[in-house]
């Protein structure tokens, strides 16, 4: 149980350290005005409008930072990776946000988006929640851990631990990436790459191993720009 208890302070110490980073980029608001600055994906407190995923921003390293909601911006990148706001498909609901920020993933015609687990869209795929304590259990013993952060691993929900896959022409047609559809929509996706679309038919591919997909297919896609 202590190494239990040990292992969980080392991955809070972490995850609270990955909520804390900031990265360059910039972000569009919802009219169109374009801003750059540094930008905290998965801040951590609570946003300024309900029901809302939110992002941190300020202009410089000296600037006072402030919170953007998704009300506030139709856009940002953060490093090197880009979001959008999106709402939850009509089949389905985000527990907490009835927007958020999604990652895309790859921007093609029909567009591959991501959205992982904890309190944004953009989050580091670990919850990070304030207030709520940290707990293990195990058949007929458990422990508990009081604290004011929590934690999340693993878990099926939209901000629990997991990573949903969506694809569509805009976020406002997106649907979800399933075991089912997976081959045909990954096909069209990445039509253009005649050598990725037969490892796909090849069933080398699956939801489970999607992020060697899509870097095979970053690679293929760049090789042929050269």
């Amino acid at each position: 149980m202590r190494s239990i208890v040990i292992l969980l302070f080392v991955i809070l110490g972490y995850t609270s350290a990955q909520a804390q980073k900031w990265q360059p980029g910039n972000f569009t608001d919802v009219k169109g005005n374009r801003e750059a600055g540094l930008i905290r994906v998965n801040p951590p407190g609570k946003g300024p409008i309900k029901n809302e995923g939110f992002i941190e921003f300020k202009e410089n390293e000296k600037a006072n930072p402030y919170k953007l909601s998704t009300s506030d911006v139709q856009s940002f990148v953060a490093g090197r990776d880009s979001f959008v706001v999106a709402h939850a498909p009509n089949n389905e609901s985000w527990s907490k946000e009835e927007t958020d920020f999604v990652k895309v993933v790859l921007d093609e015609p029909t567009k591959l988006y991501m959205a992982k687990g904890g309190k944004n869209g953009g989050g580091s795929g670990i919850g990070i929640s304030p207030g709520v304590g940290v707990g293990y259990g195990s058949g007929g013993y458990g422990g508990g851990l009081g604290g004011g952060l929590g934690i999340t691993l693993g878990g099926g929900g939209r901000n629990g631990g997991s990573t949903t896959y969506y694809y569509g022409a805009n976020t406002a047609d997106m649907e979800r990436l399933t075991d089912q559809n997976f081959e045909d929509i990954m096909t069209e996706i990445m039509g253009d790459e005649p050598e990725v679309v037969e490892k796909i038919h090849a069933h080398q591919f699956n939801l489970k191993n999607i992020d060697k997909l899509i870097a095979y297919f970053n690679e293929k896609a760049a090789a042929q720009k050269k």
